[in-house]
């Protein structure tokens, strides 16, 4: 017996084509050969998935009758009907309203997906995209993927980058959760300073002119631009020009770790991402041997952007997307694929709930929401910064415009131009004193001592937050009595 369709229905082989245009610049030799020589020695080696490489035909075949993989029967699954759960409405977050999932939705959500993400979710994500940052998917060659949080596609996005002693440009100071993760893949770390205007353009242009003749250059640069952690500091539209440019002119690929995007709450308008800089600015790559009888397109650009949900939705959800060159997102699904088939689906169709109800809109005014909250948070604890270490000189800081951290200098030396080091001072003296903050010393890749202070003032109490301040100034006076 033989399956057949209707004259005027195409054939399976014919819908594959017309709906994978969207890919095409993945496929393209161009856009494949493009990134070639970024990738590392593992991606190259490793295989997509047998079966989740093929679980995307189930979306792009009219009525397909799958017999791929060996998903679990929902019936046998604990879950009956629809999940709701309350909300709080985000044009009044003190409303309180109901979310239902429906039960197709939640089946969905209950069994495999896609590697990269649900179907749906990454669809709304990509709109979100291009309508946030003014990138066209279908033209560009860019996609998304979802993964368990942003940390980890940015671990998948480093593996299948770097070789043991490739260098690596990463500004300093930086994020410390992520450099042990970096540490293992044993790069030459190239260390940026940055200020309270982001990275120092000027210093990386030094570097690269400089840069050896017979050295390999770098394939990368780790930067997060908004509310940095630890410094809280968000780079300038001038420094982030100047960083792309650098990036085609010197053949690197910007890594954007931007959790804290809507975290923003400076007086002044929010300046665009990278990722929209990327295209604002003229400066797609296009690929270079495009079959003619294919329109000229771009290979998708040197930007991977990483978002988070966790600080806006539920960092319990562990949901992140990665937004970068198809190719680039392919050899991570390939990682994903071969170590834990895919994201949540769960979580995804939770988030993907949420989202719907909101819509675009709503989901703005939730983050507007959030980066207000925040900012109060900031104003209070630069009050209490002031009252107990600015006053005296105890202290001296720059204020963030993003983010929930506080990074300061503290004066532990009558003298003011001591350098001091904070590192015993953080983890033997104000732990003795009930007082948990992280020594600058941390977020140095390149190591060194630093005598700065982070401290988080996302969840603390006023209250608490006061005594913190009130311990901490007595710690720096008998501190600065020994010196």
């Amino acid at each position: 017996m033989s399956l057949s369709t209707a004259d005027t229905q195409p054939s399976a082989e014919q819908t594959i084509n017309a709906t994978s245009k969207a890919n095409d610049a993945a496929r393209l030799p161009g856009a494949r050969t493009h990134y070639s020589d970024f990738f590392s020695d593992i991606v190259k080696r490793m295989k997509p998935s047998p079966i989740h490489s093929l679980l995307h035909l189930e979306h792009h075949i009219p009525k397909p009758i799958s017999l791929l993989a060996g998903k679990p029967n929902p019936a046998m699954f604990p879950f009956a009907g629809s999940m709701s759960w309350t909300s709080r409405d985000p044009h009044n977050p003190e409303k309180i309203e109901t979310l239902t999932m429906d039960e197709d939705l939640l089946k969905l959500g209950l069994n495999y997906s896609e590697t990269p993400g649900l179907l749906q979710m990454r669809q709304f994500l990509e709109e979100m995209q291009e309508d946030e940052h003014g990138r066209l998917k279908e033209e560009e060659g860019w996609r998304v993927t979802v993964g368990p949080g942003s940390q980890d596609l940015i671990s998948k996005a480093v593996t299948a980058l770097l070789n043991p002693g490739d260098s690596m440009l990463v500004e300093s100071p930086t994020y410390a959760g992520i450099m042990p993760m970096f540490r293992q893949l044993q790069p030459e770390f190239i260390c940026i300073p940055s200020d309270a205007h982001g990275l120092l353009t000027d210093k990386l242009r030094e570097v690269l002119k400089g840069w050896p003749s017979d050295k390999p250059r770098p394939k990368l640069i780790y930067t997060i631009p908004y509310g940095s952690n630890p410094s809280g500091f968000s780079a300038t539209l001038e420094r982030r020009t100047e960083l792309l440019k650098l990036a085609y002119e010197h053949n690197f690929l910007i890594l954007e770790d931007d959790p804290y995007y809507n975290l923003y709450y400076g007086s002044s308008p929010r300046y665009p991402s990278y990722f929209s800089l990327e295209k604002s600015l003229g400066l797609l790559d296009t690929a270079p041997d495009t079959p003619k009888d294919l329109l000229r397109v771009n290979t998708g650009g040197r930007v991977i952007r990483f978002d988070s949900f966790s600080k806006v939705l539920s960092a319990g959800l562990r949901l992140g997307f990665v937004t970068g060159p198809a190719p680039v997102l392919d050899a991570i699904d390939k990682q994903t694929s071969a170590a834990s088939l895919e994201p949540s689906t769960l979580t995804q169709t939770i988030a993907l709930t949420i989202l719907r109800s909101w819509g675009r809109e709503g989901y703005k005014a939730h983050t507007t929401n959030v980066a207000a909250f925040y900012r109060s948070k900031r104003d209070t604890c630069e009050r209490l910064l002031a009252q107990y270490l600015g006053k005296d000189g105890l202290a001296t800081w720059d204020t963030p415009e993003a983010g929930m951290f506080m990074w300061f200098k503290l004066h532990l030396h009558p003298g003011m131009d001591v350098e001091s080091d904070t590192e015993d001072f953080i983890r033997r003296k104000a732990v003795e004193k009930g007082v948990l903050a992280l020594p600058g010393s941390m977020f140095l890749p390149e190591g060194g001592k630093s005598a700065y202070v982070r401290l988080s003032f996302s969840v603390v109490p006023e209250n608490v937050l006061e005594e913190a301040m009130r311990r901490l100034r007595a710690l720096v006076i008998e501190a600065r009595g020994e010196a």
